[in-house]
């Protein structure tokens, strides 16, 4: 810390804010790609999934 204290006050304010903006940009973007997740889950077939599967396995098999 006395690095950050040795900057002028400014410098400080400046460095602050700077480190707000990234972490907010962090979670929004983490907020996004959460939310992308959870609307395919939504969206989510089973049927559909378990046959592709199912084919998959069966062409591994051959």
């Amino acid at each position: 810390m006395d690095f950050f204290n040795n900057l002028s006050p400014i410098t400080q304010i400046l460095v602050s804010i700077i480190g707000v903006a990234v972490l907010f940009l962090l979670v929004f973007a983490n907020t996004k790609r959460n939310t992308t997740k959870q609307r395919g889950r939504r969206t989510r077939n089973f049927n559909e999934g378990f046959q592709k599967k199912r084919k998959e396995r069966e062409r591994e098999q051959q």
